[in-house]
Protein backbone atom coordinates (compact mmCIF):
# COMPACT_ATOMS: atom_id res chain seq x y z
CA UNK A 1 0.00 0.00 0.00
CA UNK A 2 1.45 3.04 -0.84
CA UNK A 3 1.84 6.03 1.90
CA UNK A 4 -0.20 9.60 1.00
CA UNK A 5 0.90 12.35 2.29
CA UNK A 6 -0.99 15.95 3.86
CA UNK A 7 -0.80 18.99 2.98
CA UNK A 8 -2.82 21.66 4.74
CA UNK A 9 -3.29 24.49 6.19
CA UNK A 10 -5.76 26.10 8.29
CA UNK A 11 -5.13 30.54 9.17
CA UNK A 12 -7.56 32.85 10.42
CA UNK A 13 -6.62 36.46 9.92
CA UNK A 14 -6.58 40.34 8.81
CA UNK A 15 -6.06 41.37 5.63
CA UNK A 16 -2.64 43.43 6.03
CA UNK A 17 -3.97 44.92 2.80
CA UNK A 18 -6.15 45.34 -0.38
CA UNK A 19 -5.36 42.48 -2.28
CA UNK A 20 -3.87 42.30 -5.87
CA UNK A 21 -5.35 40.51 -8.64
CA UNK A 22 -4.16 40.27 -11.96
CA UNK A 23 -4.18 37.94 -15.32
CA UNK A 24 -1.86 35.36 -16.31
CA UNK A 25 -0.92 35.62 -19.87
CA UNK A 26 -3.22 32.30 -20.53
CA UNK A 27 -6.44 34.57 -18.95
CA UNK A 28 -6.35 33.43 -14.95
CA UNK A 29 -7.04 35.13 -12.72
CA UNK A 30 -4.76 35.04 -9.84
CA UNK A 31 -5.29 37.28 -6.30
CA UNK A 32 -2.45 37.83 -3.83
CA UNK A 33 -2.93 38.97 -0.50
CA UNK A 34 -1.31 38.65 3.31
CA UNK A 35 -2.84 38.54 6.16
CA UNK A 36 -1.47 38.88 9.83
CA UNK A 37 -2.51 36.01 12.57
CA UNK A 38 -1.88 37.03 16.16
CA UNK A 39 -1.15 34.43 18.87
CA UNK A 40 -1.25 35.52 22.68
CA UNK A 41 -0.56 33.96 25.51
CA UNK A 42 0.55 35.24 29.05
CA UNK A 43 4.03 34.55 30.43
CA UNK A 44 4.52 32.76 33.00
CA UNK A 45 7.59 34.45 34.74
CA UNK A 46 6.09 38.07 34.72
CA UNK A 47 2.21 36.99 33.97
CA UNK A 48 1.73 39.68 31.29
CA UNK A 49 0.01 39.27 28.39
CA UNK A 50 2.33 38.21 25.05
CA UNK A 51 1.64 38.91 21.86
CA UNK A 52 2.81 37.99 18.14
CA UNK A 53 2.19 38.68 14.55
CA UNK A 54 3.08 36.27 11.80
CA UNK A 55 2.66 37.04 7.97
CA UNK A 56 1.34 35.03 6.03
CA UNK A 57 1.33 35.20 1.56
CA UNK A 58 -1.90 34.26 0.40
CA UNK A 59 -2.48 33.17 -3.70
CA UNK A 60 -6.28 32.53 -4.89
CA UNK A 61 -6.45 31.29 -8.52
CA UNK A 62 -9.96 31.87 -11.01
CA UNK A 63 -12.86 32.08 -9.57
CA UNK A 64 -11.36 32.39 -6.18
CA UNK A 65 -9.11 34.94 -6.99
CA UNK A 66 -12.07 37.00 -8.41
CA UNK A 67 -14.10 36.85 -5.39
CA UNK A 68 -11.27 37.92 -2.96
CA UNK A 69 -10.74 40.80 -5.56
CA UNK A 70 -14.20 41.60 -5.15
CA UNK A 71 -15.06 41.08 -1.20
CA UNK A 72 -11.76 41.71 0.80
CA UNK A 73 -10.55 44.27 1.95
CA UNK A 74 -7.54 45.20 4.39
CA UNK A 75 -8.78 44.94 7.76
CA UNK A 76 -10.87 42.03 7.06
CA UNK A 77 -11.23 38.76 9.19
CA UNK A 78 -11.02 35.92 7.06
CA UNK A 79 -10.55 32.11 7.30
CA UNK A 80 -8.30 30.51 4.80
CA UNK A 81 -8.03 27.19 4.09
CA UNK A 82 -5.41 25.44 1.25
CA UNK A 83 -1.69 24.03 0.89
CA UNK A 84 1.85 25.50 1.65
CA UNK A 85 3.87 25.77 -1.70
CA UNK A 86 7.52 26.85 -2.13
CA UNK A 87 8.71 28.82 -5.13
CA UNK A 88 11.90 30.14 -6.74
CA UNK A 89 13.39 32.63 -8.76
CA UNK A 90 16.94 33.98 -10.03
CA UNK A 91 16.97 37.40 -8.84
CA UNK A 92 18.21 40.01 -11.04
CA UNK A 93 21.61 39.86 -8.78
CA UNK A 94 21.88 36.21 -9.41
CA UNK A 95 21.03 34.82 -6.47
CA UNK A 96 18.52 31.80 -5.59
CA UNK A 97 15.61 33.32 -4.00
CA UNK A 98 12.28 31.52 -2.37
CA UNK A 99 9.30 32.08 -1.31
CA UNK A 100 6.61 29.57 0.66
CA UNK A 101 2.88 30.91 0.47
CA UNK A 102 -0.73 29.42 1.17
CA UNK A 103 -2.10 28.37 -2.37
CA UNK A 104 -6.37 28.99 -1.14
CA UNK A 105 -8.58 26.11 -2.16
CA UNK A 106 -11.45 27.91 0.62
CA UNK A 107 -12.27 31.75 2.04
CA UNK A 108 -14.18 32.49 4.47
CA UNK A 109 -15.41 36.08 5.61
CA UNK A 110 -15.43 36.01 9.28
CA UNK A 111 -16.49 39.55 9.90
CA UNK A 112 -19.83 41.49 9.39
CA UNK A 113 -20.66 42.74 6.43
CA UNK A 114 -18.64 46.05 5.53
CA UNK A 115 -21.59 48.94 5.79
CA UNK A 116 -19.97 51.63 3.10
CA UNK A 117 -19.22 51.43 -0.11
CA UNK A 118 -20.47 47.70 -0.83
CA UNK A 119 -24.30 47.54 -2.05
CA UNK A 120 -26.37 44.69 -0.15
CA UNK A 121 -27.48 43.27 -3.92
CA UNK A 122 -23.09 42.48 -3.97
CA UNK A 123 -23.64 39.63 -1.53
CA UNK A 124 -25.57 36.37 -3.36
CA UNK A 125 -26.77 35.64 0.45
CA UNK A 126 -28.53 37.71 3.10
CA UNK A 127 -28.24 35.86 6.32
CA UNK A 128 -31.70 37.36 7.18
CA UNK A 129 -33.08 34.52 4.74
CA UNK A 130 -32.31 32.18 7.44
CA UNK A 131 -34.15 33.55 10.34
CA UNK A 132 -37.36 32.23 9.68
CA UNK A 133 -38.15 28.78 9.20
CA UNK A 134 -39.31 27.62 5.73
CA UNK A 135 -43.19 27.49 5.41
CA UNK A 136 -44.31 23.95 6.32
CA UNK A 137 -44.83 22.97 2.45
CA UNK A 138 -41.41 23.59 2.00
CA UNK A 139 -40.30 20.67 4.58
CA UNK A 140 -38.91 18.11 3.61
CA UNK A 141 -40.52 15.68 5.77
Amino acid sequence: MASRGLNKVMLIGNLGADPEMRYTPTGKAVTTFRIAVNRTWRDRASGEQQRDTQWFNIVTWEQLAEFCSRYLSKGRFVYVEGRLQTRSWDAPDGTKRYMTEVVAQEIILLDPRPTTSTPESEFPVDAGDFDQPPPEDDLPF
